[in-house]
């Protein structure tokens, strides 16, 4: 029976389908007859047709309803409403009982056809149903088909949902626009259901859209996804127009399935969205109060100057509130128990109770916590508002990861810049939310969110802040002002919050946003008392601990490494004075325990925690680097604690890796913990030396146009004496003997139980303490330390396997070369020698480095030591050439290598070529003499001696005259110099320069008589007047002015003197590509005017007629150039007066001696009136 009635209703779909095919086949009539056709064959018995469905093949049942819907879209008529809805009914009902066979072109024609049906249908009233149906049929295909489906029609699923919202979204306006007299516009949706089915429509498709985006965003193509967002920002704006926001639970949805969306999409950007950053942010902000204004008010008590509690009170201010029960789901046969047990404990400790409930935060379990039928619909709604909430805030944390500096622009609107912690009502910031949101998810969200605008361009972007008082700001606060004012505000509610937050889950990020806020923060230019704030209120924190176990050891970690960064930014003279005060009180001591220092030594102590020690020792560290003053006071300490972690974890037993069992103590000092106590002691042996970087000598010559322009030169390894100036001048004496004494204890104490050490970090960290020592305590040391330290870096640097410990040693054999007690020591420097010209071959790259930094040291300490002594052992003392030659060949092997190297080459091989004498033999290549001052022979087999037989202190004096083996090295060294000139980088360039300023220094060299010096002039104007780079040009035009006379100039005089000038006429042309040049400008100029002088000056030497022709025809500009100089003389510098008389003398000396060659230049040339003014102009200066 049931196989007949089946049968019979197949044949029923068949017959239908059959007849319709065959009518509108042979007589087509109007619109309206085929119409009637459909309902009388189709629709009229629908119903025996969706259930005969499932018996009839999925291709016959697909062919037959494309051809159904293409046949009923194609017949439109005025009024088809009814054919439309039968239709998505049918296709729908059928769609649930038979997955459709489908291909290319029938989801094609789906989608066209169902995009149109739906135009219709959203215009006209009373279709919800049918318009649902048509969206859900397409979602059922889609989740069958869409495996199967290529990009591009994926594409195609895209464009008809955005064709759907668009639609909607102008029937919306529409509808809009014809009640804009009504007074409110938020009710709308509850007035009438036209706007609900609409809203409705436009939740499901953004559903739809959303996942479309997260399962193929990355197929999406450019011109599409701008599309996207262009929908996405009309109705966003549309929003933001109304300024309202409807909370019930239909706008409840549709905001969540909104934001949703427009995360996915922001979340991988195809192109910027600087246009469209403004109208999200100005939208997305009205979200963030979203589902609170109706139901709470968040305030503080009214005593303000007491520590606050945050609280959220009922608007009706004389009933209690109703308190809502959000823990963790409890079956209803344990509530009562549960509900009982809660009043008790309430009874017993009411305050407690309170400061609990407080801090507690509502979302915090699974939407599976309101699926209970018992459950309060209060309750689901606030939960989803809340989810409205979060998804707005994730949203403005994608458009600043997704164009983070035109975000920059949206700060003012998204953070607050007053009463932060004022109870002012529903303010929409981020801060906002941070501080009063009564969820957990959207108080994190916002910390994820201001943590993301902190990080990344906002911390150059936050330099320009400056905090003013309030009562200084007129009608307009200038940007700088605005960010000082976010700035503080946002330290106050941070601080404000880690004081009293409890959960793990919150403090977590918010140490992570103080992190970054501390690394942005120009405290110089906020007020005084805010970083001490900072470092205080940390310490307080870290002192109380945190009450969750699980979590305690991280959240203190991170806690201390806030400190370590508040620590570890510009030096603060409050925060010295802070810390002075400390330790003049005696807070280090153990029954003082309220200070700073205090509660960074307690911590580090701590080996049972190697995350929280090892963040303690960064934080000793910071200390020892910012503030080298009180390290004095802390010494002992230091000492105690590193030498306590070596006795640990002796070289006997291996330093494992941190696992290990909390009791196990040498399980625990891993080799991380090691290596950051022994650079703890490192920083500390810096701060107490007094050590501020190598000890290289700046000789560049200097002029009196130049002298108040140089910079000193801040070294990173160095501690910042800053703060400290005045006092360390005063007490050079002090420091010296009380570093000697504690260099001394290190050496004896630490460094054998470092040096040897299994692991390679430490025994590097060790290494590098070297690196820190000044002269003064190195000379001050007995020479059996002396002998340690040089042996020590010999061995570590030759012998050791470890690349990093290599690289280390070689940095140390850098500095200390540069002590004058070394340099003259050709046995120690034949030593250095050695061990770097072996590292010089290292195959990594960071090994070469450093060595050929101490390569380029070693031989700037031998041209120092030839300028010192040779006016006393120039007639009696040379050394052996070899060390010479092998430091040559080494050099010029490593102007091949890469440019960081290449640099350090080419300043080698300009210090060797200052002080290596050149003779010339006749018929021969340039015969080079080996003439250093060195003052001890080293046979050919003693270059190297041994590390014993090393006595620095005993030198003994003899001649040994050797010549070089290569006669040919000048030509090699000038060929590197132009080889790298023309293929290095800007710091390449730069020590071409200067090394050219070495070589033209050379007294035995007649720069006149090489070939090649046509070509190094040609260099050096060239990269005066060509390179972008300020540094360059002004090295370039130093080096110009080394020739002593018109003859060292040769050939080039004339064209040195007129590119000059040249380059000094249109200097006011130049154009600046780099900001970073701006400051260096000024620089170029006084460079530029003192070379010009010089060369002038030795103009009137020249026979050069066509030079002197040009001299002439420049005569009005040389002579306005040199008025110029004149009328500057008047201008003082910040040095003092005699200094100021001493300079200037010098200046009129120099204008003076070029304003003399110009006139017997002008002389010669019978340019009289010419000569006349210059004579005037002479005369004015004195």
């Amino acid at each position: 029976m049931a196989s007949s009635s089946s049968s019979t209703a197949v044949r029923s779909w068949r017959t239908a389908f059959l007849t319709l095919r065959d009518e509108t086949l042979t007589s087509p009539g109007g619109a309206t007859s085929t119409h009637q056709l459909i309902h009388q064959l189709i629709f009229s018995h629908s119903h025996s047709l969706i259930s005969a469905a499932s018996e009839l093949p999925a291709h016959e049942v697909t062919s037959d309803l494309l051809f159904l819907l293409e046949l009923v879209v194609a017949t439109g008529s005025h009024d088809m409403s009814a054919t439309l809805t039968h239709t998505s009914h049918l296709i729908h009902d059928v769609c649930l009982r038979v997955s459709f066979e489908l291909n290319p072109s029938s989801w094609t024609l789906i989608l066209d056809s169902f995009a149109k049906m739906l135009e219709y249908l959203i215009h006209t009233p009373d279709s919800l149903d049918s318009i649902m149906e048509c969206l859900d049929t397409i979602k059922r295909l889609t989740s069958i088909y869409h495996r199967k489906c290529s990009s591009s029609q994926h594409i195609q699923l895209l464009k008809f949902l955005l064709r759907v919202i668009s639609t909607s979204h102008a029937e919306l306006l529409c509808s809009f626009r014809s009640i804009r007299n009504q007074r409110r516009a938020a009710e709308m949706g509850k007035r009438m259901p036209r706007f609900s089915r609409l809203w409705e429509v436009q939740t499901v498709a953004f559903a739809m859209l959303g996942e479309i985006v997260s399962r193929d965003g990355s197929s999406i193509p450019v011109d599409v996804w701008k599309s996207m967002i262009e929908v996405f920002r009309k109705v966003m704006d549309f929003l933001a127009s109304k300024s309202l926001l409807v909370e019930d639970n239909l706008m409840s949805r549709f905001y969540a399935s909104l934001l949703h969306c427009l995360h996915l999409a922001l979340k991988d950007p195809k192109c910027s969205l600087a246009d469209h950053v403004t109208g999200f942010v100005a939208a997305l902000r009205m979200f963030f109060t979203y589902g609170l204004e109706s139901r709470t008010q968040l305030t503080y008590p009214a005593d303000g100057n007491q520590d606050k509690e945050l609280r959220i009170m009922s608007k009706s201010s004389l009933e209690e509130p109703k308190k809502v029960d959000h823990s963790p789901y409890r079956p209803p046969h344990l509530r009562k128990k549960y509900t009982s047990n809660m009043k008790q404990k309430k009874a017993q400790n009411p305050q407690s109770f309170s400061d609990q409930e407080s801090s507690m935060v509502d979302f915090t379990s699974s939407d599976s916590d309101y699926s209970d039928s018992d459950g309060s619909v209060k309750e689901t709604e606030t939960v989803r508002n809340s989810k409205v909430r979060v998804a707005a805030i994730v949203c403005i944390q994608d458009l600043c990861q997704a164009d983070s500096k035109s975000f920059t622009t949206q700060w003012t609107l998204l953070l607050p810049t007053s009463d932060v912690l004022q109870p002012r009502k529903f303010d929409s910031t981020l801060m906002t939310c941070l501080l009063y949101d009564p969820y957990l998810k959207a108080r994190i969200a916002s910390a994820s969110a201001l943590a993301v605008m902190l990080d990344g361009p906002s911390t150059i972007f936050l330099q320009v802040a400056e905090y003013k008082e309030s009562s200084k700001y007129g009608s307009f606060m200038a940007l700088s002002s605005s960010l000082g004012q976010i700035l503080m505000q946002i330290h106050t509610g941070i601080l404000y919050l880690i004081q009293r937050e409890t959960h793990s889950r919150l403090l977590a990020p918010l140490f992570k946003i103080l992190m970054l806020l501390v690394s942005s923060t120009p405290y110089s230019r906020m007020p005084r008392e805010l970083l001490p704030t900072v470092i205080k209120s940390l310490q307080t924190r870290i002192n109380e601990g945190f009450s969750f176990k699980s979590d305690h050891t991280g959240l203190l970690a991170a806690a201390v490494s806030c400190l370590t960064a508040a620590l570890s930014t510009s030096p603060s003279l409050q925060v010295r004075e802070m810390l002075l005060e400390e330790i003049s009180t005696g807070c280090l001591e153990a029954e003082k325990k309220s200070g700073v220092i205090f509660t960074i030594f307690q911590y580090s102590e701590q080996l049972t925690s190697p995350n929280v020690c090892f963040e303690s020792l960064q934080a000793l560290r910071a200390v020892s680097h910012n503030y080298p003053n009180i390290m004095f006071a802390c010494w002992e300490r230091v000492s105690s604690i590193v030498y306590g972690f070596l006795m640990i974890a002796t070289p006997d037993v291996p330093a494992r890796p941190w696992k290990g069992n909390a009791g196990d103590i040498v399980g625990v000092i891993g080799e991380k913990v090691l290596t950051a106590a022994v650079k703890v002691l490192d920083e500390c042996l810096r701060a107490i030396s007094g050590f501020k970087g190598t000890e290289d000598l700046f000789d560049d010559k200097v002029t009196p146009f130049t002298s108040d322009c140089l910079r000193m030169k801040k070294v990173s390894s160095a501690p910042s004496y800053e703060l400290d100036s005045s006092e360390v001048s005063k007490n050079e004496a002090k420091a010296c003997e009380a570093g000697t004494e504690q260099w001394c204890e290190a050496i004896e104490r630490h460094m054998p139980l470092t040096l040897w050490h299994t692991s390679a970090m430490v025994r590097a960290a060790s290494v590098t303490c070297f690196a820190g020592i000044t002269s003064s305590v190195f000379i001050s040391l007995m020479e059996e330390k002396q002998d340690f330290i040089l042996s020590s870096l010999i061995n570590a640097s030759v012998y050791d396997e470890v690349p990093s410990v290599r690289s280390s040693a070689c940095r140390a054999i850098g500095v200390i070369s540069c002590f004058p007690q070394v340099s003259q020591s050709a046995e120690i420097l034949a030593k250095f020698t050695h061990a770097v010209e072996i590292n010089t071959r290292d195959p990594l790259v960071s090994v070469r480095i450093t060595a050929s930094w101490a390569l380029a040291n070693i031989c700037d300490s031998i041209r120092h030591c030839v300028d010192d002594f040779r006016p006393k052992q120039c007639k009696d003392s040379d050394a052996d050439s070899s060390l010479i030659g092998l430091l040559i060949e080494c050099a010029l092997h490593l102007t091949k290598d890469g440019d960081k190297i290449k640099s350090n080459a080419v300043r080698a091989l300009g210090n060797l070529s200052r002080f290596v004498k050149y003779t010339f033999l006749s018929g021969a290549c340039d015969k080079l003499m080996d003439y250093t001052g060195l003052s001890q022979k080293i046979s050919g087999n003693e270059v190297f001696p041994s590390s014993s037989n090393m006595k620095g202190s005993h030198v003994s004096n003899s001649f040994h005259p050797a010549s070089m083996g290569d006669s040919c090295w000048l030509e090699r060294m000038v060929q590197a110099f132009i080889s790298c000139v023309t293929t290095g980088n800007v710091k390449v360039q730069w020590n071409v320069c200067h090394a050219l300023s070495n070589l033209f220094l050379n007294e035995t060299l007649r720069l006149q008589d090489m070939d090649w010096a046509p070509s190094v002039f040609s260099i050096l104007l060239l990269l005066l007047r060509n390179s972008s780079n300020f540094k360059i040009r002004i090295q370039a035009a130093a080096a110009l002015a080394v020739p002593a006379s018109m003859y060292d100039y040769g050939k080039s005089f004339p064209d040195v003197i007129q590119g000059l000038e040249h380059i000094i006429e249109n200097l006011g042309s130049d154009q600046i590509s780099a900001p970073s040049s701006f400051k260096y400008r000024v620089a170029l100029e006084k460079q530029l005017t003192s070379t010009m002088l010089h060369v002038l000056s030795l103009a009137s030497s020249t026979d050069h007629e066509p030079l002197k022709d040009f001299l002439v025809k420049k005569a009005s500009f040389l002579e306005e150039w040199l008025k110029m100089l004149c009328s500057s003389l008047g201008e003082t510098s910040t040095q003092s007066e005699i200094e100021n008389k001493y300079l200037g003398d010098q200046k009129k000396e120099m204008i003076s001696k070029a304003l003399q060659s110009l006139i017997e230049v002008f002389k010669g040339r019978k340019h009289h009136s010419m000569v006349q003014k210059l004579e005037k102009l002479d005369n004015s200066i004195w």
